[in-house]
C-alpha cells in the first residue's frame, strides 16, 4: 500500500492525538500511525493485579541504561499512548517555568519563546480536553484568558480535612486541574463516575481525558474518510529527498509488510525516547548524524522529573475513593529557607494492596495481600514531583540495530528531599501524637530510569543557528 496524504502524524499519544483532532476538524487529510493497537476495553482495565503486577499493558520493549544493564521501560503502545495510563492532570507551566532559572543543580536555560506564546493553545487544550479545575487558589497559576471549562472535582471528606491542615498550616491548597468527562451534578448520566480506577489505569469508560478519547476518536468522527488510522503500524525510517531538505517518504512496517508511506508534511510525536531513535535511524549521507541532528543535540537533554511516591499511613482510616483532587505549590519556586525550586504535590489516586504489591515487589514479596490492604486503607497517598536538569550527557543513543540506551544520573535530589521533608512536617505537626502507632509512617519510593511516563527532552529547538 502506496499513499500519498496532507499530513502523516507519527504517534497517536497526547501530542498526536491532539493535532490529528485539530487538523481533522480544519478539513484537512491525516493519517495517523500508531505502532500499537487499541487498548482492549475488558475487565483487566480496572484490575490491579493485572496492571501494576502483571504488567498486562507494557510493552515488551528492553533498553539498557548508562552500565548496559537491560531495563524494561514502563511504554505503553496504544492508540491514546502513554496518557491511556496517566492521572488525568492538566497543569499549565508557570510564566518563570519557560525563562532562565537556578536550581539547586544547576541552571534551566531560558525557552526561546514564553507563556503568552502557549496561552491561547492552553485554553483550547483545557477545552477538548474537558478539564475541571478553579482559578485563583493556586499561588504560582500564571494568568488566564478565562476560566476553566469545567467546575472543580469536589474533594471528599477525609481530602477536605487535608486541604483544611494545608490552610491551617499557611499553605495555599487548591482543586487539582483534572481532564474528566464529568458531570457531577448528575453522576447517574456522568460517563465519568468519579472511581478509584483513574491515576495508572486505562479507563474501561473512555471517560479519562486521554489522547484516544478526546483525539482520535473526535478525530476519526469528524474527518470521515479523509482522517486514517493505521495500527500496528511501526515506522522504522524517515527517507529525505536527493536534497537532504525534505522528507520524501515514511517507511513502515505492518503485520510483517514494508510499507513506503508520503506526506506534505511529516509529524514526528512518538515520545522523547522513540521520536529521538527515529530520528538517529533515519541517517544518510546529506545527515550522518541523524535527521536534524548537525548539532548533535538530538537525543540529548533527556528529562522525566524527579518523582517519588510518598504513602503516609496514619491512624485514622482513609475512604476517599477518588483521591486525586488537592495539590500545593507553595514550595514550587523554593522559600524563605531554601533559595531554590523544590517542586509540586498533589495527592495520587487511591492506593490499594496489590498496587503497593506491585510498585515493591521485592520489599512486599513476603508480606501477606491483607497487610497490604491495611495498610493502603490507612494511607493517603502522594505525588512529589520536582524538576529535572536539562545535561546533554543524559541522552539517549541507538546502535545499528535500534537498541536505545538511556544513559541518565538524576539532578535536583536535594531539592526533592528538602519538598519530601516541608510536607512530612507539615503532616506530623497536625495529625502527629504521642504514640508511635498513631504517628504517621512513611513510606517513599523514587521512580527510577523505568518510569517513562513524563519524558521529556532528547529534540530541543531553539533560536540560535
Amino acid at each position: 500500500m502506496d499513499k500519498h496524504v496532507e499530513v502523516l502524524i507519527i504517534g497517536s499519544g497526547a501530542g498526536g492525538g491532539t493535532l490529528a483532532r485539530c487538523l481533522a476538524e480544519a478539513g484537512r487529510e491525516v493519517l495517523v500511525l500508531e505502532r500499537g493497537d487499541w487498548l482492549p476495553r475488558e475487565p483487566q482495565n480496572w484490575d490491579p493485579e493485572a496492571v501494576f503486577q502483571q504488567g498486562r499493558y507494557v510493552s515488551t520493549d528492553l533498553w539498557k541504561d548508562k552500565h548496559g544493564k537491560t531495563f524494561q521501560p514502563g511504554s505503553h503502545y496504544f492508540v491514546g499512548g502513554a496518557s491511556k495510563m496517566y492521572g488525568a492532570a492538566h497543569f499549565r507551566f508557570r510564566e518563570r517555568d519557560f525563562e532562565e532559572m537556578v536550581h539547586v543543580d544547576g541552571l534551566s536555560p531560558a525557552w526561546p519563546v514564553r507563556y503568552g506564546d502557549f496561552e491561547p493553545y492552553y485554553t483550547k487544550a483545557e477545552a477538548m480536553y474537558h478539564v475541571h479545575g478553579l482559578r485563583g487558589e493556586d499561588p504560582t497559576e500564571p494568568p488566564a484568558s478565562g476560566p476553566y471549562p469545567h467546575p472543580p472535582v469536589a474533594h471528599e471528606p477525609r481530602m477536605q480535612q487535608l486541604v483544611d491542615v494545608f490552610s491551617q498550616a499557611g499553605l495555599h491548597p487548591f482543586h487539582m486541574p483534572v481532564g474528566v468527562n464529568l458531570t457531577e451534578n448528575d453522576l447517574p448520566q456522568s460517563a465519568c463516575v468519579k472511581c478509584n480506577r483513574c491515576d495508572g489505569y486505562p479507563c474501561v469508560l473512555t471517560a479519562k481525558g486521554d489522547g484516544e478519547a478526546m483525539g482520535i476518536r473526535p478525530a476519526l468522527a469528524a474527518a470521515g474518510s479523509r482522517m486514517s488510522l493505521l495500527t500496528r503500524s511501526m515506522v522504522k525510517q524517515l527517507k529525505t529527498d536527493a536534497s537532504g531538505r525534505r522528507i520524501a517518504s515514511v517507511l513502515v512496517e505492518r503485520d510483517g509488510e514494508l510499507l513506503e508511506l508520503s506526506a506534505d508534511l511529516v509529524v514526528v510525536s512518538c515520545g522523547a525516547a522513540n521520536s529521538a531513535k527515529l530520528l538517529l535511524m533515519s541517517a544518510n549521507d546529506h545527515h550522518p548524524r541523524g535527521l536534524a541532528n548537525s548539532s548533535d543535540q538530538v537525543g540529548r537533554n533527556y528529562m522525566f522529573h524527579y518523582s517519588k511516591a510518598v504513602v503516609a499511613v496514619t491512624h485514622e482510616p482513609n475512604p476517599t475513593v477518588f483521591q486525586k483532587t488537592p495539590a500545593v505549590n507553595d514550595w514550587y519556586f523554593g522559600d524563605a529557607n531554601f533559595d531554590f525550586p523544590m517542586g509540586h504535590v498533589q495527592l495520587t489516586g487511591k492506593t490499594n494492596g496489590a498496587m503497593m504489591k506491585g510498585y515493591k515487589p521485592r520489599l512486599t514479596a513476603l508480606a501477606p495481600s491483607w497487610s497490604m490492604d491495611k495498610i493502603a486503607a490507612h494511607s493517603m497517598d502522594f505525588w512529589l514531583q520536582t524538576e529535572d536538569l536539562p545535561l546533554a550527557q543524559n541522552r539517549v543513543t541507538v546502535d545499528g540495530q535500534g537498541q536505545i540506551t538511556l544513559n541518565y544520573t538524576a539532578t535536583n535530589v536535594r531539592a526533592s528531599e528538602e519538598l519530601q521533608h516541608r510536607l512530612e512536617s507539615v503532616l506530623d505537626k497536625n495529625y502527629g501524637v504521642h504514640h508511635f502507632a498513631e504517628r504517621e509512617i512513611y513510606f517513599g519510593s523514587a521512580m527510577g530510569i523505568e518510569a517513562v511516563g513524563h519524558q521529556a527532552g532528547t529534540c530541543r529547538f531553539g533560536d540560535d543557528p
